[in-house]
């Protein structure tokens, strides 16, 4: 992770694609303004895990050329996750898993508290830079998960004419499933100092409030990736709150989470697992949940049915019903 971080820092990604060919070392160096040899050994690690290619430049010499990997390093590319990437590798998340023991051997303080001497959300809103390096973060990972849902379940917004994104940051997965199903009217709800810094976009509402107090109508709520952060009382409790938002007889509650299947591993169990570790180390009792504890919170917060739809990504899509 360390040597991913570095290459978005020197941009290394974004000089590659801004060449438009494949560059030797020595390009390649003189663009980034850095010595040959320790790039060398740092572009000969990434390519040996993938991340980068070796093609020959029209000059028939050896050259380092872009894949599908490396254009998720770019800082501003359309599928970048450079933004994510670079939360994950920050001081603030790795200090927190140093002191991983701390939740096994005591479970009611996190990882996090240990580390910062306070609850993640608690630092967030007393650190503004760390708050949007966070809001940043979850755009860019937005930016792989919502395609994936508007390709392979666009059913889910048939028939809706409002949608309330709850937690939905700077905006940018209301923005996209707007662009993408126009006749949606959004409204993005998260906390006021998170929604202040929100760019406007077209269709989109930005709201400030509380999801533990209450949440704004709509004909559906869309929850992505918010859940996972919380354990089951305080996630009955936001439920129960987007149950009372939408109407009876034909609203819905859309949860965007990881659904564990400990008996049915794919490729994407270790990245869901993974998350799961990130979770226990960050909040006080968020976590990744098998489908028998998503059926529990569904129950309690008084839902009488739901479907769950795999998507290519590592979340699942969960439309729940009154």
């Amino acid at each position: 992770m360390a040597v991913v971080k570095c290459a978005i820092e020197l941009g290394i990604a974004d000089v590659i694609e801004s060449h438009g060919s494949p560059m030797t070392l020595s390009e390649l160096s003189s663009a980034l303004a850095c010595a040959s040899s320790p790039l060398y050994r740092m572009m000969r690690f990434l390519m040996h895990r993938g991340i980068f290619k070796e093609e020959l430049t029209a000059h028939g010499s050896p050259g380092y050329a872009q894949t599908a990997l490396s254009r998720r390093l770019m800082r501003y590319g359309e599928h970048s996750m450079a933004a994510f990437i670079m939360l994950n590798s920050s001081p603030m998340v790795t200090a927190s898993l140093h002191h991983l023991s701390a939740c096994v051997l005591a479970n009611e303080i996190s990882p996090f508290e240990v580390a910062h001497g306070e609850d993640a959300w608690s630092f967030l809103a007393a650190n503004p830079a760390h708050s949007q390096l966070v809001n940043e973060a979850m755009a860019s990972n937005a930016k792989t998960v919502v395609p994936a849902i508007i390709h392979d379940c666009p059913e889910v917004f048939d028939g809706l004419g409002s949608l309330v994104d709850v937690g939905g940051g700077n905006g940018t997965t209301l923005h996209m499933l707007v662009k993408a199903f126009p006749w949606l009217r959004g409204i993005n709800f998260d906390l006021p100092h998170v929604v202040s810094e929100a760019v406007e976009f077209h269709g989109v509402e930005h709201v400030g409030g509380d999801m533990f107090q209450s949440v704004p109508k709509a004909d559906a709520v869309f929850l992505m990736c918010i859940l996972h952060d919380w354990g089951d009382k305080e996630c009955i409790q936001i439920l129960k709150k987007c149950r009372g938002a939408i109407l009876e007889e034909k609203g819905k509650v859309i949860i965007v989470d990881a659904v564990i299947e400990e008996a049915k591993m794919d490729e994407l169990s270790d990245a869901r697992l993974a998350l799961d570790m990130a979770m226990m180390a960050h909040t006080n009792a968020g976590k990744e949940r098998t489908l028998k504890e998503w059926e529990f919170l569904l129950e309690k917060a008084g839902f009488t049915r739901y479907t769950v739809k795999s998507i290519h990504a590592v979340q699942s899509v969960i439309e729940a019903f009154p």
